[in-house]
């Protein structure tokens, strides 16, 4: 081996060191072992929310234990695979111990991600809503796209989620949908979603299939733990169930269970349709009014201190995150990193590591 690639592992070493340092390992297993007694309680699924979590999160710290020893681990087979291709005359060997180098590398890289998330709710679960923008039905087949999108991703790294509100396209797609999102960091590895997402396409409803530009609004926010002081009177709050609508089971629209709930000093509304209880519905809603408070609360707050240094601020919401081209060439585009991918089918199947990587990097 070249005395490049030994300066590289030296360097390597010591990255690999630094982010099992950071992840604190014993921690890790304690908390797996308090996790682990807590799944076995008997009475663990009377309370629904709780198991779920619980289940999750031990899940998520297993797999975070498993890769920090695998990079241990591996970091000590490249070692020993070092020390062969010296006596080796088999230059085969040279490249099979640099292919092992580079894939050591992406490893340490994914891992690190995990110290970047330091926020004071990163650790936290996520709500997500995507809603369509103006457009018609166009905007509401591109919202219907970035759903799906979004639960790939979930899906690929583990996590579950289940859908608090949906609501359907007139003629295809959606209007909006929630998600709550239930995984270790998930709001840390979301948070950044956040904005307008803009679709440049083919249009396939229109027989002239002409160039269509498309927009949708994606919202994170974290699930907020239940000691979190978020004040909520009842005589701000404006309360109306209904028989909820949409796909979710038989009974669906047999009872009033689904729950619309006004905080009448901010007006925001949330709604929650898809648990076969109201009370279960009006729990979840407001757990998700707690969290859209706390984002106007800090949201005031980084207003307040963009002023004291001077700088601009940009509201979320209105603001294009992130380019996704069909027509009339492929590239997927994040205007904040400048970031991109020319396969844009794979990153609507859910592949968005690079994206969310670039921007955690970025940030940090």
């Amino acid at each position: 081996m070249s005395s490049d690639s030994q300066i590289n592992l030296t360097d390597l070493k010591k990255r690999i060191n630094d982010v099992v340092e950071k992840l604190d390992l014993p921690s890790l297993h304690l908390e797996l072992e308090k996790l682990t007694v807590q799944s076995g309680e008997p009475d663990l699924w009377q309370e629904e929310d709780k198991a779920k979590k619980v289940m999750s999160t031990m899940a998520q710290v297993r797999e975070t234990i498993a890769s920090s020893e695998k990079l241990l681990s591996d970091e000590k087979n490249l070692e020993e695979l070092i020390e062969m291709s010296k006596s080796s005359k088999d230059d085969g060997f040279d490249k099979e111990v640099e292919i092992f180098f580079q894939t050591l590398v992406k490893s340490v890289e994914r891992v690190e991600l995990v110290t970047f998330l330091s926020g004071k709710y990163d650790l936290s679960e996520a709500i997500v809503s995507i809603k369509a923008g103006q457009g018609g039905t166009e905007a509401m087949d591109w919202a219907s796209m970035l759903s799906r999108m979004y639960t790939r991703f979930f899906e690929k790294r583990g996590w579950t989620f289940e859908t608090i509100e949906y609501s359907a396209g007139e003629e295809v797609g959606i209007k909006s949908v929630t998600y709550l999102v239930r995984g270790r960091f998930a709001y840390g590895y979301l948070k950044n979603e956040k904005g307008t997402h803009r679709l440049v396409r083919q249009s396939p409803f229109n027989a002239d299939k002409l160039r269509q530009t498309s927009f949708a609004g994606v919202e994170v926010m974290p699930l907020l733990p239940e000691e979190t002081e978020i004040e909520i009177r009842d005589e701000d709050l404006e309360f109306e169930a209904s028989r909820a609508s949409g796909a979710g089971g038989q009974n669906v629209n047999k009872v009033s269970t689904a729950v619309r709930i006004k905080h009448l000093p901010s007006g925001i509304v949330v709604e929650c349709q898809t648990q076969r209880y109201q009370d279960a519905n009006r729990k979840i809603a407001m757990q998700v009014l707690k969290s859209k408070l706390w984002e106007v609360q800090e949201a005031k707050r980084q207003e307040e201190l963009n002023l004291i240094k001077g700088s601009v601020t940009i509201a979320s919401w209105g603001h294009q995150i992130r380019s996704y081209v069909l027509h009339p060439y492929k590239l997927v585009k994040d205007l904040r990193t400048q970031y991109e991918e020319t396969n844009p089918d794979s990153v609507l199947d859910g592949n968005l590591d690079g994206f969310i990587e670039s921007e955690l990097k970025m940030i940090n």
